[in-house]
């Protein structure tokens, strides 16, 4: 019994990791050269204030972040996929510079405030990408307005919460890792380990929650943009099987599982030539070059 609640500890610490890890852990190594200045804007909407950032011309193209990660995350590529489109990145409900006065949190309600963002900003049809729990925001959106998604990707998003994951939230909770570890993920985010906590509370409680995250293949029928799905083969939260049970299900879907890819494949975010496969690859697809 100890030796399963350590798994869990260090899986815990390792979804918080690696949810924005691969991300930061390059972007480190490009701040300086790309001297990108993240100083965008705060808007009220749907009783929080949602930071977000624009970069770039062209048709929108919305980048949704990792679960306790920030839209900084997405600085490796801002460069390469700004030339392309005209770039939205937000902070989640909660997350980074946003507030989420509520403490709780449901991508459907994620959703819902992506959505009222694009429409203060006049945005209508748009194409998107998400990482992990930004894909399941994503999930809530291309099947509740289906008409206003043109094209998303999907990276390490799961459909619903299968056991072992839920195994990983039940065992987690602000106690279950230390004040140093918590402090190291509180950095980039506006209130720090105060709201680290947070993060950490709303994972621990989506243990409990059936509803949220309830994807049926009828219901992912439902979606009529164009998907990549990409995938990990041995992402270590959410199993394979489901992104393959996405790919069955939704319609004008590709799936592409990357070979000892863990969740966020390391392989491909974590270096400088695995950003370039996947940037090459994703504008392709966005562009609609494949049949």
């Amino acid at each position: 019994m100890k030796k399963q609640f350590i798994i869990f500890v260090i899986a815990i610490v390792a979804f918080f990791v690696v949810s924005h890890g691969a991300f930061e852990a390059v972007k480190e190594g490009k701040l300086a050269a790309w001297g990108y200045n993240w100083e965008g804007q705060t808007v009220p909407l749907n009783g929080i204030e949602m930071y977000y950032e624009t970069v770039g011309e062209g048709e929108p193209l919305v980048l949704l972040h990792a679960w306790a990660a920030t839209g900084a995350s997405w600085e490796p590529v801002v460069e390469e996929l700004s030339a392309h489109y005209r770039l939205i990145i937000p902070d989640l409900r909660g997350h980074g510079r946003s507030t989420n006065p509520s403490q709780q949190f449901t991508h459907r309600q994620s959703a819902l405030d992506v959505f009222a963002l694009l429409d203060l900003i006049g945005v209508d049809r748009f194409r998107a990408m998400g990482l992990s729990g930004g894909g399941m925001t994503l999930l809530h959106m291309a099947t509740s307005q289906p008409e206003r998604v043109e094209a998303m990707v999907l990276i390490g998003a799961t459909s619903y919460y299968p056991e072992e994951l839920r195994e990983i939230m039940r065992a987690s909770s602000p106690d279950s890792v230390t004040t140093e570890q918590l402090e190291r993920e509180g950095r980039i985010h506006s209130r720090g380990l105060e709201q680290a906590k947070e993060l950490m509370s709303q994972f621990h409680a989506f243990k409990d929650n059936y509803d949220d995250m309830n994807f049926t293949p009828p219901y992912l029928s439902t979606i009529t943009a164009n998907t990549l799905i990409l995938h990990g083969d041995r992402d270590q939260f959410i199993p394979v099987y489901i992104p393959v049970e996405q790919y069955q299900a939704i319609p004008n879907s590709y799936l592409w599982i990357v070979p000892n890819g863990e969740h966020i494949p390391l392989s491909l975010f974590g270096t400088e030539r695995g950003l370039e496969m996947v940037t090459w690859v994703v504008l392709e697809f966005l562009a609609g070059k494949w049949r």
